[in-house]
């Protein structure tokens, strides 16, 4: 039988809010169900917590190193090719609905047709987090999550429809095709503006969320590079009450539950046609949220709120249950192909997930994350080996966790004598993947020139989207 396959990524979905993943409140039933026919990964990270950077990794199965992608300023512009591309040349059809954050559409990105496509504003995206130097950053930019939090509509939940509806559409039209296709569906929700369905925000409108862990109002002392970073734009500072910041709680809620049900209703057409039978699915998210956690929302850090995703696989050629395998979107990036039979090219820095799932507890896998953008006062890179995780921020001291132990990462280890050898087996990891110095050279190179050839500081600071970036028009 002809083989099908639909990849759904959505933005900001941190991997803790799915009721699978054991959250003790959200409510995901559609994410729920399609994790009991699947294989759910228990421990998914994205290549670099922030948009345009994660989204060139996943489409080119590289590290943002690599490819040079650092920043919401330098979109893809379908070089170096990635799976798209292999698909193509091999006569499979693929084609987008959605949220790419490429540059343009015009550009060769490795899809037959792209439906409604989201590209960053302008085809340059925000040159202004480009300025990196902390004497010249944009301290007191225009406020991330957006003006208005709360229940309602905003372009962001009206842009998502579109999708969903363009994908029915799409799906309807595919059910008697004989050819296998890939078919990729780029959702938004659950990233900000915080605006959410009011049937949504009901759901989570009585919920007692609790006290924020590692809060700095509780006493908690953010890590200085952290610290360096939030300063560029502190949410907590700016929100206009306790009433707007809880509203800011039930609105992210309830922005998964919409994004659930938007899945749903995708699922619900792939039985409606008959085309469940023969298509695989993948979901996940491009990165998390860090949601309140240590005082901070929005992602951009290696916390597990912010660099961990959700990674559900399900359909007639994957094998159900749990894999505790650290993975990263750079196995999605393998993973893809080989669904379709092809072999796995050898720049992609990934594995199929199908191969993986046979050692589901792996402890010497290593996966890899980095971060180069808004906020950065320097590089950060993050190493996840077994139960330890190392961060290290170039030029600051690093942050060493127990996953097992301290799931939360309430208790940094890295100047713990007893985990001396766990710390230099983790930097020998990472010193085996790149030279962190080296690269955060180049990347505050690279960022300098691109500020210097859109004419200066002066001319930069201007330019870009200063928080979510505008969907396109939808006619």
């Amino acid at each position: 039988m002809t083989r099908n396959l639909i990849v759904i990524l959505s933005d900001e979905h941190q991997s803790r809010a799915m009721g699978c993943a054991g959250h003790p409140f959200v409510r995901t039933p559609h994410l729920d169900q399609l994790a009991t026919r699947g294989m759910r990964f228990t421990n998914a990270y994205t290549p670099s917590p922030i948009c345009v950077p994660a989204r060139a990794a996943f489409t080119t199965g590289r590290y943002v190193h690599q490819t040079g992608h650092w920043d919401n300023a330098m979109p893809y512009t379908g070089t170096p090719e990635g799976w798209g591309h292999q698909l193509q040349r091999n006569g499979v059809v693929v084609e987008s609905i959605g949220k790419l954050h490429y540059r343009d559409a015009a550009d060769p990105a490795g899809f037959d047709r792209q439906h409604i496509p989201m590209m960053v504003k302008d085809g340059v995206g925000m040159v202004w987090a480009s300025i990196r130097q902390e004497d010249r950053r944009l301290i007191g930019t225009d406020r991330m999550l957006g003006d208005y939090i709360g229940p309602g509509t905003s372009t962001y939940t009206a842009y998502d429809s579109a999708v969903v509806e363009r994908t029915l559409d799409w799906l309807e039209a595919a059910k008697d095709r004989t050819d296998g296709w890939c078919l990729y569906v780029g959702l938004v929700a659950p990233h900000f503006p915080l605006v959410c369905p009011q049937t949504f925000y009901d759901l989570y409108a009585d919920t007692d969320f609790g006290d924020s862990k590692l809060h700095p109002a509780d006493g908690h002392q953010r890590h200085p590079w952290i610290e360096k970073q939030n300063a560029l734009m502190d949410t907590e500072a700016n929100f206009e009450n306790e009433d707007e910041r809880r509203r800011a709680f039930i609105a992210y809620h309830g922005l998964v539950s919409w994004l659930d049900d938007n899945i749903g209703r995708i699922l619900s057409k792939l039985e409606a046609t008959g085309l469940d039978a023969s298509t695989n699915i993948i979901y996940s998210s491009d990165h998390g949220d860090n949601v309140g956690a240590r005082g901070l929302w929005g992602k951009s850090n290696m916390y597990e709120e912010s660099v961990a995703v959700p990674l559900i696989m399900a359909g007639p050629d994957i094998p159900r249950g749990s894999c505790d395998t650290a993975v990263s979107l750079l196995d999605i990036s393998a993973t893809i192909p080989s669904l379709f039979g092809l072999a796995v090219e050898p720049e992609v820095m990934g594995a199929p997930l199908q191969e993986l799932c046979a050692h589901p507890e792996d402890p010497d896998r290593v996966i890899f994350s980095e971060y180069h953008a808004v906020g950065a006062v320097s590089g950060a890179f993050m190493i996840r080996k077994g139960r330890y995780k190392l961060i290290h921020y170039e030029g600051f001291a690093p942050e060493l966790f127990d996953l097992v132990a301290d799931p939360e990462e309430t208790r940094n280890l890295a100047d713990d004598s007893a985990m001396a050898s766990v710390r230099d087996d983790l930097y020998s990891e990472l010193k085996a993947i790149c030279q962190p110095a080296e690269v955060d050279m180049r990347a505050h190179a690279d960022q300098a020139a691109l500020v210097e050839g859109y004419g200066g500081f002066e001319v930069a600071k201007t330019m870009g989207a200063r928080a979510a970036t505008p969907p396109p028009e939808i006619t």
